[in-house]
């Protein structure tokens, strides 16, 4: 047990009753966050009951859990927008998810929401990804019974893949947050809110950011209007659209921009997909890494004994071979698929002992 003297007697040394840190801090809750803020008492919990940590506060152990977990360090070597660049400074997917986490604590901290449930689905949005982005992804959904789609993935992960079937069991609110990052899709909760909008702001700006250092395209490229509205660098942008999500979301219940500022950056979204997400200068390998996850797919339906054990048992318990297979080649890094399909398709040299 983990005691502290309550406030009002600290000065006189008196322990009124033993509270441990992490009640002050759902204490403090009570007193700093807005009235539309996702307390942690109100958290509707765990799939599987725990003791509460002494310490840390139920969403700052998710957050905790996220950062400590095996798919969060592979996200360090799979692509955000181009493959397996030759620079150092292009985003790969994990600095994009910790862009997202920064833009969404600043402005969870500015709405006085919580920032520990917030940074906690910023960091697990992307854990689903599949290695080569979008291309991964596209081409998975096309192959397992159901379909694929990253977000729901990212649950996946958490509930069930990491710590070998055990999962992390995070709170129902990390969980919901991280399945609905998309733009289609609507968390329940504002913290939610904020990364889903986060989400967005980053990849935008970054995506662009990078596109300029690869020369695919120049700043003067963007339309004049866009930049007159948002900014004339992603620096002043990027600060726009933070600000703007701050002010037009204060004091209300709903996490949104102003209607000027949403369809410019809609604007914007157009003018990447147009210029660089379906640019052949950009794309040009994604013919490549697709055909090596379809056929990395296929072998494995016809030789799933070649997957790690752990795989292997899932198919045994009823998980149907495809989706088990999903779920191996979605936790591939890029190198990790390209090593592998290497050694399942490219020749070897005949290796002979003596002369």
């Amino acid at each position: 047990m983990v005691i502290i003297f309550m406030e009002s007697c600290f000065e006189r040394g008196i322990v009124l009753e033993e509270i441990t840190i992490r009640e002050q801090i759902e204490m403090m809750e009570e007193k700093t966050l807005s009235k539309f803020a996702t307390h942690n008492r109100d958290s509707r919990g765990r799939d599987r009951e725990e003791e509460e940590c002494d310490i840390r506060p139920m969403f700052q152990r998710d957050r905790d859990r996220i950062l400590h977990c095996k798919a969060f360090r592979r996200l360090k070597n799979k692509t955000q927008v181009f493959l397996t660049p030759l620079g150092d400074h292009y985003r790969t997917r994990l600095s994009h998810t910790l862009e997202v986490s920064q833009n969404a604590r600043t402005i969870a901290r500015a709405l006085r929401l919580n920032e520990d449930l917030t940074e906690a689905i910023a960091l697990g949005h992307d854990l689903g990804h599949t290695p080569f982005g979008h291309s991964g992804e596209k081409v998975l959904n096309e192959l397992v019974a159901g379909g694929f789609v990253h977000s729901e993935q990212s649950v996946r992960i958490v509930e069930l893949l990491e710590k070998d079937g055990m999962g992390l069991n995070l709170t129902w609110e990390v969980r919901d947050g991280i399945k609905n990052h998309r733009t289609s899709s609507m968390p329940s909760t504002p913290e939610g809110k904020v990364v889903r909008l986060c989400d967005k702001i980053a990849y935008v700006n970054s995506d662009m950011d990078d596109a300029i250092r690869a020369e695919i395209l120049s700043e003067d490229d963007i339309p004049l209007e866009i930049r007159k509205t948002l900014g004339m660098s992603v620096k002043k942008r990027l600060n726009t659209l933070i600000h703007d999500v701050i002010i037009s979301s204060a004091n209300t219940a709903d996490i949104h921009m102003s209607e000027e500022i949403d369809e410019a950056l809609s604007e914007l979204r157009k003018f990447m997909f147009k210029t660089v997400y379906t640019n052949p200068v950009a794309k040009g390998e994604e013919v490549k890494a697709k055909r090596m996850i379809r056929e990395l797919f296929k072998y494995y339906m016809q030789n799933p004994d070649d997957m790690p054990e752990k795989f292997i048992r899932m198919t045994d318990s009823g998980t149907p071979i495809d989706r088990v297979i999903a779920d191996y080649i979605a936790g591939m890094t890029d190198q990790y698929a390209v090593t592998k399909f290497n050694e399942y398709f490219m020749p070897k040299a005949w290796e002979v002992d003596g002369y």
